[in-house]
């Protein structure tokens, strides 16, 4: 038996949410799509059979899990749905590890040997109908226990609902900031569901665990993936970190302080082992001066004077440590802005051209349009000695040729004319004199630019009439 995918007794295999598209639809009996699954590098590994583990690894709803022994010698793997003992009746789990890692997750846990339960047999059919249809009820009995407690007036959140396999108890995980009386609950619960009540209290870690989601970083809570123990983190942490005591930035879903703050805490501390105490206090000259702020990578202390703190300091902690030794010999240091040395400011070479903008730009740019200007044209005329500027000269299509020449009107359709290199404008002339230069039959005009429609473009726009 398995969860109704057809990999889902492979090691390897990991089916994804229920939501994504290629999600298993059994997500919630699958033994590869739960929380905190551990990864088997041994299951390559054949065992002597003489000390075959015959303890197994069981996952239930969300994160919990437990150790059964399988005393009739089934073959499990991982994804077998198996039925197990349980107080009252029997419930119904997947097998999450097999093997000899069963017996290092057990002195990890610290799982005692003597009040492991033992496994009835694989679940046959009866077994699964029975427990999904239980599973389908938990959204909606949910809902109608928070309507209750709400309407008893207790302070607490219902958080999560797990059925037994055998729909004989129900366990009802709450988060409360004080204690919570249950006796009035319990009756109520007992008289809607009609089924034995188990009440849980836990943290508000384990909460967001349940829950699950995405952090700050991007990624799932480390809390519904790996983190199995939930150590302290206090706001001492943040100090030591140099981070500001911001309550919404250092806050996770579960309304405490990260769990990431403690992973680099040990290097913070082997970092600061060498710095001086940040209450250090120098006297100047000027006045005393006290620290400001620390660098734990620049390796560096901001100092500023009590009476102006606006204006700071920074060195090395080298010299911070020579300048604390002068004071302890009863030596006054010279003042804060005389010791304070200029910053030389690093040449670096990008020995790649990384930081190049137009590294990606053809170079001689230039030359090249030099060398078109000198090339000469159809006419057997270099280009730079044309009055027109450094324009490729292209050729008429033959059909083309046959239209009549437009540059007879040169005032006809000058939207169709391209554009020139502005000249220098001649000195006004009498009103008859320029009548007579603009008239199209001027002979005069026609012999200085023989070569007009040399410079028409290939493709020239048609005029709207309507326009």
């Amino acid at each position: 038996m398995s969860c109704g995918c057809k990999t889902s007794g492979d090691s390897a295999h990991s089916c994804g949410p229920k939501k994504t598209a290629s999600g298993c639809e059994s997500v919630n009996t699958c033994g590869n799509s739960y929380k905190l699954s551990v990864f088997d590098w041994l299951s390559n590994i054949n065992n002597p059979a003489s000390n075959r583990c015959d303890i197994v690894e069981v996952r239930f709803k969300n994160d919990r899990k437990s150790f059964y022994k399988n005393v009739n010698n089934i073959p499990l793997h991982i994804g077998s749905v198996v039925t197990v003992e349980s107080s009252p009746g029997h419930d119904v789990g997947v097998v999450s590890l097999t093997g000899e890692l069963v017996k290092i997750q057990m002195k990890k846990k610290k799982f005692p040997e003597e009040s492991i339960l033992k496994i009835y047999r694989q679940a046959n059919q009866k077994d699964l109908e029975v427990w999904q249809e239980a599973r389908k009820k938990e959204d909606s009995v949910k809902l109608e226990a928070r309507k209750i407690a709400h309407r008893i007036g207790l302070e607490m959140k219902v958080t999560d609902v797990e059925y037994q396999g055998d729909a004989s108890k129900i366990t009802f995980y709450y988060t409360a900031d004080n204690r919570v009386d249950f006796r009035q609950l319990i009756k109520e619960y007992a008289g809607a569901f009609r089924t034995k009540i188990d009440m849980k209290q836990i943290g508000f870690r384990q909460e967001a665990a349940k829950v699950g989601g995405i952090g700050s970083c991007g990624r799932e809570l480390c809390c519904s993936t790996w983190l199995t123990d939930f150590r302290s983190v206090n706001t001492n942490v943040a100090r030591y970190q140099q981070l500001s005591i911001n309550p919404q930035k250092l806050a996770g879903q579960c309304g405490k302080l990260k769990c990431c703050l403690n992973y680099e805490l040990d290097s913070y501390l082997d970092a600061l082992s060498n710095f001086p105490s940040s209450s250090t206090t120098l006297d100047t000259e000027k006045g005393r001066a006290f620290c400001i702020k620390i660098d734990v990578f620049k390796k560096k202390m901001w100092f500023a004077y009590v009476d102006s703190s606006m204006a700071w300091y920074d060195f090395d902690i080298d010299l911070v440590k020579k300048l604390i030794a002068k004071n302890k010999r009863g030596e006054k240091i010279l003042p804060l802005e005389d010791l304070k040395q200029p910053d030389i400011p690093v040449h670096t070479i990008d020995l790649i051209q990384e930081n190049n903008v137009d590294r990606f730009e053809k170079k001689n740019r230039g030359n090249n349009r030099n060398r078109n200007q000198n090339r000469p044209n159809n006419n057997g005329q270099a280009q730079g000695q044309q009055g027109q500027g450094p324009k490729k000269n292209r050729q008429e299509r033959p059909e083309r040729s046959e239209r009549p020449d437009r540059s007879e009107n040169p005032n006809a359709n000058s939207g169709n004319q391209p554009r020139q290199q502005p000249r220098q404008q001649p000195k006004p002339q009498p009103k008859a004199q320029t009548e007579k230069t603009e008239t199209p039959s001027d002979p005069e005009k026609k012999q200085q630019n023989p070569n007009k429609k040399n410079f028409k473009k290939k493709y020239p726009p048609k005029k709207d009439k309507n326009a």
